[in-house]
C-alpha cells in the first residue's frame, strides 16, 4: 500500500499504476517448491499457489495480501541464464549476502561498490541471476 492524497491506496489498484513502469515479472524455474523455499529463506518472500499440480507461483508484495501479487514463478524445463538483470534493494547487504548463501544461493560477484553503493550478484537454485544492493 502506498498513502496518496492523504489515503490508503492499494498498489493494486490503477491509480496507483504508472504508465510504461515495470508493473509485474516473472521468472522461470525448474522446481517450484525450491524456488519458494530459497526466496523465502532469503528474503521473506510469500507466495500464492495456482491450480492443482501448480505450474505457476505467485509472489506477494512483501505486506501485501494475497491478492498483491508484484511477480511470479513459473515452471520451465529449463532456465537460460542472460537477459534482463532485476535488482533488488538491501538496508543491509552483509546480511543479505549471508542469507542468500544459507538459503542456498552462490554469490558469484561482489560485494563490491559502484557509484551509488554496494551490491552484489547471486544465482538462485534454477540457475537465475539476480542483484542485490544498498546505497552504503
Amino acid at each position: 500500500m502506498s498513502v496518496a492524497a492523504g489515503r490508503l491506496v492499494r498498489m493494486t489498484e490503477p491509480a496507483a499504476r504508472a504508465h510504461h513502469s515495470i508493473d509485474y515479472l516473472e521468472f522461470g524455474v525448474t522446481d517450484l517448491a525450491v524456488a519458494k523455499q530459497f526466496y523465502g529463506d532469503a528474503f521473506g518472500w510469500s507466495f500464492n499457489d495456482y491450480g492443482p499440480g501448480p505450474n505457476y507461483v505467485g509472489i506477494r508484495r512483501p505486506g501485501g495480501d494475497a491478492t498483491d501479487e508484484v511477480g511470479g514463478f513459473r515452471l520451465d524445463p529449463q532456465v537460460t541464464p542472460g537477459g534482463a538483470l532485476v535488482l533488488l534493494y538491501s538496508d543491509d547487504l552483509e546480511a543479505s549476502v549471508a542469507q542468500v548463501r544459507a538459503a542456498g544461493g552462490e554469490v558469484v560477484s561482489g560485494p563490491y561498490e559502484f557509484p551509488g553503493g554496494r551490491r552484489f550478484h547471486f544465482t538462485d537454485p534454477a540457475g537465475n541471476e539476480l542483484g542485490v544492493w544498498s546505497s552504503s
